[in-house]
């Protein structure tokens, strides 16, 4: 008899069915297993092995065969350790097969019986659901999976209580999608910012159209606050959009134990990040933080001050929203549509244009420390503003200024505006923001005033703009006429406005 239990691999964000095949046959005692394991599912027969023990129950003096299909998949993770197990149970004869054979089955072993939550079980669970199957995971994993819908949940603490379950000893209760009160993940509000009134309005513009920022000033001017506050501008995650991002963070195991994201992530990777932390890759290929930041923001403080190659790396996903992690054996993509602001300092000191503090090699120091940053790759950010020091004085006298909330209420009609000009175009679900509009929607949605035409073409001669730079001034000019809720054409003001945004390096001026 081969008994069969069904599971999952991961490749990217796709779910592989996997089948757990169990042969007892006569022959000297080995425990083999076969299908191209990692060695963290190798040494899974030894997590088994004890966790049976622990229960009162010894392998069979057999040969134990344990096929992985298909074969020519690598499989990893420790999530094998169950469906091995319940394969031998099944072989044994101490679980029924037909039983067995209508459930998937994640989860780690420990050597006492105890199952260990494991990683991916939100997309196992969908994965199981579309094949009309119930899944059997964890007692800590069960309200991730309850969020793929109607699907049977077991959800033991024990191997032992799995058994007793299908025994009709015991009696499991299906977990709860409930969601927790993330409140204490509340960020920092736009009102605690003091002056910085460009850089607010660039921020609130950024948030409104899905743009990206580059904020660049003086240490202590505010950049690193001001990205904080950010999120709190953005619109919560849409049931669609929190299921794509909880899936990848599902993958990378930083999902909350509520099973959902409810608010769009915040990354922010410290410059010494290498390119497989950022991009994605590594030995198993796992999801990098610009694909964490799916729907959300990504942070990089200190730009300059990350390696040339992985700022580099950044240039195709911003304009494809998507990362390729190419190995020898495979593809994997993993989807990264993300918000990215940057912060720097005008030069390493940081100091520069500051009577009195800059140092004495300004402006070569300047002209070196922003030359880091290519042009191709600054091109790719919609927006970039100085963020000047201010004084104690400045800070003292700033009056109190508005809310995220009376902010956010402006990006929310903004987007409302967007949204139902993108429906009415018949746009594909993943335009929904100005910063995504591609092609001839942007033609349509971006149609100007003779005034601004006229204007921006002059700009477009006089500071030299990429094909790219006009096309991304007119996004951004659509999302402050959106802003100013003029739902038709771009006028000169908005065109204006855009331009203001566009800094030049020192080697341009």
């Amino acid at each position: 008899m081969v008994a069969k239990v069904r599971t999952v691999a991961f490749r990217g964000i796709d779910v592989l069915d996997i089948d757990v095949e169990v042969q007892i046959a006569s022959g000297l005692p080995a425990f083999t297993i076969v299908g191209l394991p990692d060695k963290a599912v190798g040494e899974s027969k030894e997590r088994v092995r004890a966790a049976l023990h622990a229960m009162g129950l010894a392998l069979p003096a057999k040969r134990m065969t344990v096929n992985l299909a298909p074969a020519d998949v690598t499989k990893e993770g420790s999530h094998y350790d169950l469906p091995i197990a319940l394969g031998l149970l099944v072989a044994m004869e101490v679980l029924p097969q037909d039983e067995i054979s209508q459930f998937y089955a994640l989860g780690e072993l420990g050597l006492d019986g105890s199952l260990r939550e494991v990683t991916g079980v939100l997309p196992a669970a969908i994965q199981a659901q579309s094949n009309g199957c119930g899944i059997i995971v964890p007692q800590e994993s069960g309200r991730e999976a309850a969020w793929a819908g109607e699907i049977e949940i077991l959800a033991p603490k024990s191997l032992l209580q799995l058994i007793n379950h299908f025994k009709g000893v015991q009696v499991l209760a299906r977990p709860e999608a409930r969601l927790e009160d993330d409140t204490a993940q509340m960020v920092r509000d736009l009102a605690s910012v003091k002056g910085q009134e460009s850089a607010k309005r660039a921020l609130e513009i950024t948030a409104a159209g899905g743009h990206n920022l580059l904020m660049i000033g003086p240490p202590g001017s505010g950049k690193s606050m001001l990205a904080s506050c950010l999120p709190s501008l953005l619109p919560s995650l849409s049931p669609r959009e929190a299921l794509e991002t909880s899936i990848i963070h599902s993958l990378a195991g930083t999902l909350p134990a509520g099973g959902l994201l409810r608010t769009r992530p915040f990354r922010d990777p410290h410059h010494s990040a290498s390119q497989p932390a950022l991009i994605g890759g590594g030995h198993k290929a796992q999801p990098g933080e610009i694909s964490l930041a799916h729907h959300g923001v990504l942070f990089l403080d200190e730009l300059p001050e990350f390696a040339k190659a992985t700022l580099e790396s950044l240039r195709q996903p911003l304009e494809t929203g998507e990362t390729l992690v190419a190995r020898v054996n495979y593809h994997v993509t993993y989807p990264a549509r993300f918000q990215l602001v940057a912060a720097m300092n005008p030069c390493r000191c940081g100091y520069f244009g500051q009577a009195g503090e800059e140092c004495t090699k300004a402006p070569r120091c300047a002209e070196d420390y922003q030359s880091k940053l290519s042009g191709p790759l600054l091109d790719r950010i919609d927006l970039q503003v100085e963020v000047p020091p201010l004084s104690i004085d400045d800070l003292a006298k700033a009056p109190t200024g508005e809310s995220s909330a009376t902010v956010a209420a402006r990006v929310a009609r903004a987007r409302a505006i967007q949204k139902a000009r993108f429906d009415s175009l018949g746009a594909p679900e993943r335009m929904r923001v100005n910063g995504d509009a591609q092609d001839k929607i942007l033609e349509e949605i971006a149609q100007m005033e003779e005034s601004a035409e006229k204007l921006l073409r002059q700009a477009a001669e006089k500071l030299k703009l990429s094909a790219r730079s006009w096309y991304r001034m007119l996004r951004v000019a659509r999302t402050i006429a959106d802003l100013d809720g003029a739902p038709d054409k771009i006028g000169a003001a908005h065109i204006a406005e855009a331009l203001s945004y566009r800094r030049l390096r020192l080697a341009d001026l």
